[in-house]
């Protein structure tokens, strides 16, 4: 008989349409945003303007979250690992 683990994690590591929670959240704003634009604009080459801004939001969100390491600007780790109480002094 096959045992299964309970998963109590699904949160971190759930996706709506290719993009984790709160990137989707901010895919959501960006519609809503784009939405009330719509609705009181009445142009037709800002509604054009603003579905190829969604479609390249949601292309740009996607690859970053496919590879986040486009943005990591720091080590991951610093140079020296210690659990000494840092004082504040420098004495070099």
């Amino acid at each position: 008989m096959k045992k299964f683990e309970v998963y109590k994690n699904i949160r971190k590591r759930a996706v709506i349409f290719g993009l984790p929670i709160s990137l989707f959240a901010l895919m959501m704003v960006s519609i809503l945003a784009s939405l009330l634009i719509i609705i009181f604009s009445f142009n037709f080459v800002m509604i054009i303007g603003i579905l190829v801004f969604n479609a390249a939001l949601h292309v740009a969100l996607t690859r970053i979250t496919h590879n986040p390491q486009l943005f990591q600007m720091a080590k991951v780790f610093p140079r020296i690992l210690s659990n000494k109480r840092n004082s504040g002094f420098n004495y070099e």
